[in-house]
């Protein structure tokens, strides 16, 4: 099985960046897809991106779309999301997450391996 650790996150300013890493070890990591998602206080894990390691597709919802951009280093195990433009409805704990399907992507239950989780706070 694969562990994964997120970093990164923290306190922002509206309309500022941030960028999360999450690293990988363990496992066949060339077998599986990663995806990143995020969770508000009395709000449902949503689906923000996705991709593969070795297909290249990527993935976004539709509340990020323009404004975060999901990248990964092969060679380091590790998958990144560069979060700009922040606002305050982005403010959750982010959860970066793999599984070896890539089919629905968008929901939690095809991911069998979670990290522990990164705060991210925007402030208005």
């Amino acid at each position: 099985q694969v562990q994964l650790v997120e970093s990164g996150g923290g306190l922002v300013q509206a309309g500022g960046s941030l960028r999360l890493s999450c690293a990988a070890s363990g496992g066949t990591f060339s077998s599986y897809a990663l995806g990143w998602f995020r969770q508000a206080p009395g709000k449902e894990r949503e689906f923000v991106a996705a991709t593969s390691w070795n297909g290249g597709g990527k993935t976004y919802g539709d509340s990020v779309k323009g404004r975060f951009t999901i990248s990964r280093d092969n060679a380091k195990y590790t998958v990144y999301l560069q979060m700009n433009s922040l606002k305050p409805d982005d403010t959750a704990v982010y959860y970066c997450a793999a599984t070896e399907a890539y089919k629905r992507y968008w929901v939690p239950n095809e991911y069998a391996y979670w990290g522990q989780g990164t705060q991210v706070t925007v402030s208005s």
